[in-house]
């Protein structure tokens, strides 16, 4: 228990240095240029107000309708199309800000949708980053079969490199459609595909908001809608596969270190009692989609727990 407090206590610390490196970095980078931008605005609308003779007040009210108009760009946003486009953003957790409900009954239901559709979709893409990560490894398996190398074994590092280049492959496929339809530089268009399949959804850059695409151009209204959600999948199937690495391996650290204590000093006979896996192992044996690197202490667990079986592999 004390050794769990210990994990706690140094993943927080973790966080906290992790933002305040952030903050830090971000403060360097965006700080002098958000001076400058606010500057250049002040001058721009103080050259408005004089060529038109606007009041403060007069200049205020256009700029909330300029606000509110920014929404209506893409044509009718609460058709089907729109409708759809708002809900995948919602039980995604995406929320580029976009648009939003307008009446206290729309507001009402998105709640109540969110918090059934949300669970909902987490278990689901789950569920669908398990087998794509298992299909990932059977291709990986016969691919070094077919290359002829001795150890045909597929470890979780080369899970996670076939990961990374697969969501690079992807993140790149969407930057190079995203570009040619919005208009986009590549580096802004894999930004938004970044920004978007990790859910940040900060929503300085959205799909589907110039000339009413969401009525004029439904086939590319399809491969948005499609792209999102099958991006979802593979980015969080590769962040999951990441993440449950590292609880492997941060798991074992006081495992391993309890071991170290217990070893025999020299001269003392030597145990040879069966080793004991992880539990987290044991679950990587039975989950084939996130496993961990199976340690030498469980491939002799998982022999002395099952004689006579061999085990999966895929």
């Amino acid at each position: 228990m004390r050794q769990h407090g210990v994990r706690s206590a140094a993943l927080v610390l973790c966080i906290l240095s992790y933002l305040l490196v952030g903050a830090a970095v971000f403060d360097a980078l965006e700080s002098e240029a958000e001076r400058g931008r606010r500057q250049l605005l002040a001058r721009k609308r103080a050259e408005f107000r004089r060529k038109y003779g606007f009041s403060p007040e007069d200049f205020r009210e256009l700029e909330r309708l300029a606000r509110r108009a920014e929404t209506h760009r893409a044509g009718r946003q609460w058709e089907f199309a729109g409708s759809f486009y708002f809900a995948i953003t919602v039980i995604t957790t995406i929320g580029y800000g976009h648009a939003a409900p307008g009446t206290d009954s729309g507001k009402v239901f998105c709640m109540f949708y969110a918090l059934l559709g949300i669970p909902l979709t987490l278990v689901t893409f789950q569920s669908l980053g398990e087998r794509l990560n298992a299909l990932v490894r059977r291709l990986l398996l016969v691919a070094k079969r077919c290359l002829g190398l001795r150890r045909t074994h597929v470890s979780t590092e080369n899970m996670v490199v076939a990961g990374l280049l697969v969501c690079a492959t992807t993140l790149a496929l969407g930057a190079a459609t995203f570009a040619h339809f919005e208009g986009w530089t590549f580096f802004h268009a894999y930004y938004y595909c970044f920004i978007t399949l990790t859910t940040i959804g900060f929503g300085d850059f959205v799909a589907l908001r110039n000339g009413e695409a969401l009525r004029r151009k439904p086939p590319y209204v399809a491969f948005c809608f499609l792209y999102i959600l099958l991006g979802l999948t593979v980015i969080g199937a590769f962040l999951n596969l990441v993440v449950l690495r590292f609880l492997a391996a941060s798991a074992d650290m006081p495992e391993r270190a309890a071991r170290r204590a217990s070893l025999p000093r020299r001269g003392a006979p030597e145990s040879r009692g069966p080793a004991r896996a992880h539990p987290l192992e044991m679950r990587a044996c039975d989950n084939l989609g996130f496993s961990p690197p199976w340690s030498p202490e469980a491939v002799r667990c998982g022999r002395a727990h099952r004689p006579g079986a061999r085990r999966k592999s895929i």
